[in-house]
């Protein structure tokens, strides 16, 4: 197997102790930063999302997997010049409605949007409708996901989806909700976000399909 292989079967076994020394040793073997994300690690959590939906791994294996890849992008960063960033496909602001505390489910699409090529910046919990429209503004989002746990926050979705509507950022940032609470009839038939995930693979997929980003 080769070093660069290794990588990726390291990630979707989730080996995070393995993870930065296979990564320095691809890089002192002369392995291109770039290709050892784009063409392995992030082919690696395509894989791993693929075993996910056909229910052969769960959430916890998911988060190990994200969490290996983080720490073997960790050992690169430095050696990628500053005019040679990791390249972004997008900017995502995530956040939990207002009234929820819930975060497991949230921090996972966040690091399987990382995974993937998006850049998140995670706004925490029981955020409110204007701090949603002011974060994206300032962070130029081209995503906002909202998620909501408890049939309670239906009111505070439906008020952010609103505020984003009446705002400047109307028809500039797409809008997609999920969560154990909401579904696709109340999320886009109803309040009119752009799109629905029912769990943190399919948010990726969503925000790419939205941005038309290839899978």
């Amino acid at each position: 197997m080769s070093d660069l292989e290794a990588i990726k079967q390291a990630v979707i076994k989730g080996k995070r102790k393995d993870i930065a020394g296979l990564v320095q040793v691809a890089i002192d073997a002369g392995a291109d930063p770039q290709e050892i994300i784009n063409g392995y690690m992030i082919e690696a959590m395509k894989e791993v999302g693929a075993r996910f939906e056909a229910k052969k791994i769960f959430v916890p294996e998911m988060m190990i997997a994200a969490r290996t890849m983080q720490s073997g992008v960790d050992v690169i960063k430095p050696l990628i010049a500053a005019g040679d960033e990791i390249k972004k496909i997008g900017t995502v602001v995530m956040g939990t409605v207002f009234g929820d505390l819930h975060d497991i489910g949230k921090n996972l699409v966040v690091l399987l949007l990382e995974s993937s090529g998006f850049e998140v910046i995670n706004i925490g919990e029981n955020v409110t409708s204007e701090d949603f429209v002011e974060k994206a503004r300032e962070l130029k989002a081209d995503v906002v996901g909202m998620s909501s746990l408890l049939t309670t926050g239906d009111p505070h979705l439906k008020s952010t989806i609103e505020a984003f509507k009446k705002s400047d950022l109307n028809g500039k940032v797409k809008l997609v909700c999920g969560g154990a609470a909401v579904t696709k009839k109340f999320a886009v038939d109803e309040c009119g976000a752009d799109g629905y995930a029912t769990d943190a693979v399919d948010a990726v997929r969503v925000m790419k399909q939205l941005l038309e980003i290839a899978a």
